[in-house]
Order: C-alpha cells, then structure tokens, then sequence
C-alpha cells in the first residue's frame, strides 16, 4: 500500500486527484491539505510514502515547503504537479509531472518514485539537478518589495511604505536574492524584467 499526501491550493485539481488516486486499490490518501503550513503540522502525526504537491502556492510557496518536508523526513517522496513546463531543473523532488498529464501517467510516476525508487520527470530533463527559480515561487510581498528596489527606495522607506519593520525587509531581500540567484541589485533588476516582475 502506497501512502499518499496532497497539498495544493486549488480545490479543484485536489478533488480531481482524489477521484483519480482512490480509485486505486494499492493506493492510500493519508491526508489532503490546501496549505502548506498545515500540511506540515500533519506530518508531525502521520508520514505518507510520497507528497504531491505544487510549486507555486500562497504564503509558504512550495519551494520553502519542500525544503523543509526533505530536511525533517528524508524519506519522503515529493512528486511536484504543476501548470509551470519552463522549469530547467529540479532540487529536492523526486519526480514533475505537468497539471495536464493524463492519469496514467500518473499512476505510473507514483509506483516508479515510491515501489523502484527512480526519479520522474515525465517529459523534462533527467540530468539536471539544481533547480532554476523562477516568477512562480516569489510571493506577492516579495513581488511588492522587488518593484520598490526598482523604484530605488532604501530598506527604511520600504519599511514604512509596507508597515513592517526593517529586519523583515532584510529577511525579504536576502530570500529574494536565494530565489533568483542573484547577487546585487543589478543582477535583481535585470532578472526582474526579464521575468516581466517589472518593466
């Protein structure tokens, strides 16, 4: 028996996975969740096989989520289904499958990563292995914060345009940085536009 996580923030595709998954004898829905914050509050009570998940979602984004899923258990398979196909790279999941695949391919993608231990990448590149940030994992606030370094506010401006304090603006700036993998405002800028954040 195949023990299995959902964690997405679109109703619809969650209530179309469990209509696909339950219908599978070796197949068990441990648990479904639209939040990853909650998600992680039910692994402290039960561990699934594998978790499918999404990479974008609201407040914690899936990136941070499955970061953090790897670091406390190992063990567990992260099998990402998302609308994104522009995706170079893959860090810390086992198999991507685009929202679109049909369901036996996905059947298919869960007995691979669990039962024969494999990765799956459905119709992406197998042989890379870190993982290229892009628009889809920066939060809004994030997104906000970008278009405020573009229009050349200083940190203590940005505070209190956004309400919050100077320390969050750093923590913001530094995980903005981590995301798109850059290392000055220059790098940001030019990132941010080719990624149509600004213009």
């Amino acid at each position: 028996m195949i023990h299995i996580a959902l964690v997405d923030d679109h109703q619809m595709f969650l209530d179309g996975m469990i209509s696909v998954l339950s219908g599978q004898k070796s197949f068990d829905i441990l648990f479904v969740e639209n939040h990853a914050q909650k998600a992680l509050e039910k692994l402290k009570e039960c561990v699934p096989d594998i978790i499918i998940t999404d990479i974008s979602m609201p407040e914690m984004n899936g990136i941070e989520f499955i970061r953090i899923v790897k670091k406390s258990y190992p063990e567990v398979k992260i099998l990402v289904v998302s609308m994104f196909d522009n995706l170079q790279s893959i860090e810390n999941i086992d198999g991507y499958l685009l929202k679109e695949t049909d369901k036996q391919e996905l059947i298919d993608a869960i007995n691979s990563i669990v039962l024969d231990n494999k990765k799956y990448y459905g119709n992406q590149n197998n042989h890379i292995d870190t993982f290229e940030f892009k628009k889809s994992i920066l939060t809004q606030r994030e997104k906000q914060i970008i278009r405020l370094i573009a229009e050349e506010y200083t940190t203590d401006a940005i505070a209190d345009q956004l309400a919050i304090s100077k320390g969050t603006i750093e923590t913001h700036r530094k995980n903005i940085f981590f995301k798109l993998q850059v290392k000055n405002i220059a790098g940001l800028i030019k990132k941010a536009i080719y990624l149509g954040i600004i213009k």
